[in-house]
């Protein structure tokens, strides 16, 4: 059976290995590991949105928002979102993602934006943020930056999204 629940300060040192191991392409540390550090001491950081998925006691799958703003309307950017590799396609990120819209919602968030694929994320009801009116931080990215409108969003909130602060310092 797979829980997912809010992350524990003791969980800390394991979702950050399973961030690393998720996102590992080389011998380099991958950048989300270093993101999900930084992520944690910044001013973005919502504990009620750092959420972990645990099967059998074992915490193995990890996702977090934290604060972004659309213009000057605070609202949430996703990411990173990592499941130990052992267990990746197996409804895991699935559940990790169902669980996160429905905690930004039930905390009033007006959306979740994320940078990622639309044939992954549309199953989750996220549509191209230019659709909303909003710009993404890079134009480049173009239909890859997604958003998810939830109960209180409002067709009036448009413009550039700001991704919190260690987001900037990506290299």
């Amino acid at each position: 059976m797979t829980i997912i629940r809010r992350e524990q300060p003791g969980d800390i040192a394991t979702v950050r290995e399973i961030q690393a191991a998720a996102f590992k392409q080389s011998e380099a540390e991958p950048v989300e590991a270093r993101l999900l550090d930084e992520l944690r001491s910044c001013a973005g950081w919502i504990p009620e949105l750092s959420l972990v998925a645990e099967r059998e006691g074992a915490v193995v799958g990890h996702n977090v928002c934290t604060r972004g703003h659309v213009g000057e309307v605070p609202c949430v950017g996703l990411g990173p979102i990592g499941i130990s590799p052992d267990l990746q396609r197996d409804g895991l990120g699935s559940a990790l993602m169902h669980a996160m819209i429905g905690a930004a919602d039930a905390l009033g968030e007006p959306l979740v934006a994320l940078l990622g694929s639309p044939d992954y994320y549309s199953r989750f009801g996220f549509v191209a943020s230019s659709e909303l009116g909003i710009d993404p931080p890079e134009e480049a990215w173009g239909v890859f930056f997604q958003a998810r409108p939830l109960t209180t969003w409002d067709a009036s909130i448009t413009g550039q999204f700001r991704y919190a602060e260690p987001f900037n310092n990506l290299d």
